[in-house]
């Protein structure tokens, strides 16, 4: 029988992934211009009131998100913070023009699932994405243990059948997540607001900021039935997430930059930061060996529960 830690692992996986979402892997970077120039040019707007100024960001939102979706994809580099659980870095590219394709490298760098890792011999493996599955390669030892395969293949509608409510949003993000889901989710909430122009990484960028409810957002962001939405809120509710704040930086290409996110868990807070570039670069993927993949459902039964 395979050792309890596979097991553990496969389900630490899932669950970051239906935390974290795919683009939004990152955690906290403040590399913007001087706070002094931002306040003063959301001052600036501020004097013609407050509404105009919301409304003129999110006519500039609107734009932002039809023109981060067209480019197809992009390259990301990330890092993500939750609490106790983990800390991770994330690199490589994603494509959306046909469901979510991609490859990251993805290394825990902290936290339970950082410690799980080790046990298999690794802190790093690689993610691979398809439009009705994601893949992670994990390494050697893992394979010792799960009949010489290194890869586990998730299945969306797997993870939403065994996980509920959270495993169906998980699904919905997975195969509909792009780098403008951000901006989708500051236009949900309503509540944005344009800070300033800032540098990030040497580029010229706005920069706009607004909160959002998480319980509330799912609904408005998604295509869940009543009583997966019902079941999403009772887990969030039960792992302490009410709020987050987003904050959006973008070209004069109309096209995200950078994004920030920062919000509460049971478990401690969440950060996450994420920078996309070379838009439109070219992504491929594609489905590992079957003889090399052990799949999630089936380590699933063949662990003791626990």
């Amino acid at each position: 029988m395979m050792s309890s830690i596979v097991r553990r692992v496969a389900v630490s996986i899932a669950v970051a992934a239906s935390l974290t979402g795919v683009a939004a892997c990152s955690g906290s970077d403040s590399d913007g211009g001087s706070g002094g120039d931002s306040k003063r040019s959301a001052g600036d707007g501020k004097d013609d009131g407050g509404a105009v100024t919301r409304t003129d960001a999110i006519a500039a939102l609107r734009s932002v998100e039809k023109s981060t979706d067209g480019a197809d994809s992009a390259k990301v580099e990330s890092t993500t913070t939750m609490g106790t659980m983990m800390s991770m870095e994330a690199d490589g590219a994603l494509g959306w023009a046909d469901g979510l394709t991609g490859n990251l490298t993805i290394t825990y760098t902290g936290g339970t699932m950082a410690d799980q890792m080790r046990q298999l011999g690794t802190t790093s493996m690689e993610a691979r994405y398809l439009p009705d599955a994601y893949y992670a390669k994990m390494g050697d030892k893992f394979a010792e243990q799960s009949g010489g395969k290194h890869w586990i293949k998730y299945d969306y509608d797997d993870l939403a059948e065994l996980a509920g409510g959270s495993g169906a949003y998980m699904k919905d993000q997975m195969q509909n997540t792009t780098p403008n889901q951000s901006v989708k989710l500051l236009l949900a909430s309503g509540d944005v607001e344009k800070v300033g122009e800032e540098k990030v990484r040497g580029e010229d960028t706005t920069h706009y900021s607004g909160t959002v409810d998480v319980a509330d957002l799912a609904g408005r962001s998604s295509s869940l039935s009543a009583s997966q939405l019902a079941d999403l809120k009772s887990q969030l509710e039960q792992a302490g997430v009410t709020t987050e704040t987003i904050d959006i930086w973008v070209n004069d290409k109309d096209l995200l930059v950078k994004k920030a996110e920062k919000g509460k868990l049971a478990t401690g807070s969440m950060s996450s930061t994420a920078y996309y570039s070379d838009y439109g670069v070219d992504v491929s993927a594609e489905e590992p060996a079957a003889d090399d993949t052990a799949d999630f459902k089936d380590l699933m039964r063949s662990q003791p529960a626990g």
